[in-house]
């Protein structure tokens, strides 16, 4: 394992003055230094946007810029999800793979804008080489640029969103995976109904000029509907309930997409994109690996890296996420299972010497209400 940067190297967020005032716990993301937790702690928040809203800053994901003529068929003939299949203001879940081997550089959303502008919102550990995997190949004439620090992203994310967004006088109502370019203030922000908790809202990117007064006046919007201040600690826990896969945990470079179930972000008809050749070999064979969910039986709770085993002497992998689930009052996981392993299998989990019993799922392990109207 890579070392982690020293505390006084890692990149601040623009608003990290203001989580600091509210008492944020800090922690390394990528080599950001995020809040972790408020005062407030992980249950409450992760509660706060299921049953109402919560406000995070995620300003560490990447930003970058592919742009000029033939940018957009330029991504479509690189990243694996059909690009073609969306139109301008539409965003699209998309996996860089590597063209040798099928493993995930990154699971990145792509934003298509009119005048074949693309923009990528990688994760933060990976967008620099994604940016120079995009850019060593790039044809004349388009450019791909790193706007990592340039931009901020806010996500409000629950089912009160709408009326938070309202007040702060952004639009709200578009589709799902879809965006609206606004006028915030001085600045041009670009409004999109996307999210990584699923629940119902949106991410805000914008220029970091006015990253403090668009945090403000989104805090001040949230307080008639209980609004709270939410940390990446509720982010991995929201996700983790969805069974969205978390880059560095559950998908790598030694992970493909079609061992991650992820083959519905692929376009299997498109002539090209990087790790057709072997993604398309393997999934006509059929993956020897599969990502499963994971749900207590008992009161044992996962965490990342705990063995899973068929019987006490036959080993079949390990955990890659897991977590206490405050919906569902029960720990619930993701792991890397042999195929043949059935759905609804009884698998042990090795939770401090202790055998503890999981069920073998498909996730969601909650209600998903991230498309709601």
């Amino acid at each position: 394992m890579a070392d982690q940067p020293a505390p006084d190297q890692l990149l601040r967020s623009p608003l990290h003055d203001r989580h600091a005032a509210l008492g944020a716990k800090f922690a390394e993301f990528g080599g950001w230094s995020m809040p972790l937790e408020y005062p407030t702690g992980v249950v409450k928040e992760h509660t706060a946007v299921r049953e109402s809203v919560g406000i995070f800053d995620v300003s560490h994901l990447g930003k970058a810029l592919v742009a000029g003529p033939g940018a957009a068929a330029y991504v479509n003939a690189t990243l694996s999800n059909d690009l073609a299949r969306i139109g301008p203001g539409q965003a699209q879940y998309t996996l860089c793979c590597d063209d040798e081997t099928g493993g995930i550089v990154d699971d990145l959303i792509a934003y298509l804008h009119a005048d074949d502008r693309v923009l990528l919102v990688p994760n933060a550990a990976n967008t620099a080489e994604v940016v120079r995997r995009l850019a060593g190949a790039a044809p004349e004439g388009v450019t791909v640029t790193d706007q990592h620090r340039d931009h901020v992203v806010l996500a409000v994310q629950g089912p009160r969103s709408d009326e938070v967004l309202e007040r702060a006088g952004l639009p709200v109502g578009h589709d799902y995976m879809s965006f609206v370019e606004a006028e915030f203030g001085s600045a041009a922000v670009v409004v999109c109904r996307t999210g990584y908790t699923g629940e119902r809202g949106y991410e805000v990117v914008a220029p970091t000029a006015v990253a403090t007064e668009l945090w403000d006046a989104l805090v001040a919007a949230g307080e008639p509907a209980g609004t709270l201040p939410c940390g990446l600690g509720a982010r991995d826990t929201l996700r983790t309930e969805m069974g969205y896969p978390l880059h560095g945990q559950d998908i790598s470079l030694d992970v493909t997409p079609v061992q991650a179930r992820l083959g519905w972000a692929v376009g299997w008809k498109k002539e090209s994109f990087w790790g057709r050749a072997p993604l398309l070999a393997e999934k006509a064979e059929g993956p020897r690996r599969l990502l499963r969910g994971l749900v207590a039986v008992g009161r044992g709770i996962p965490r990342p890296g705990m063995s899973v085993s068929l019987t006490p002497d036959v080993l079949l992998g390990e955990v890659t996420s897991g977590t206490f689930s405050p919906t569902l009052r029960k720990g619930v996981g993701l792991a890397l299972l042999p195929a043949f392993v059935a759905e609804d299998a009884e698998v042990g989990v090795d939770v401090r010497g202790r055998r503890e019993i999981f069920q073998v799922t498909k996730p969601p392990f909650v209600d998903p209400s991230v498309r709601g109207s």
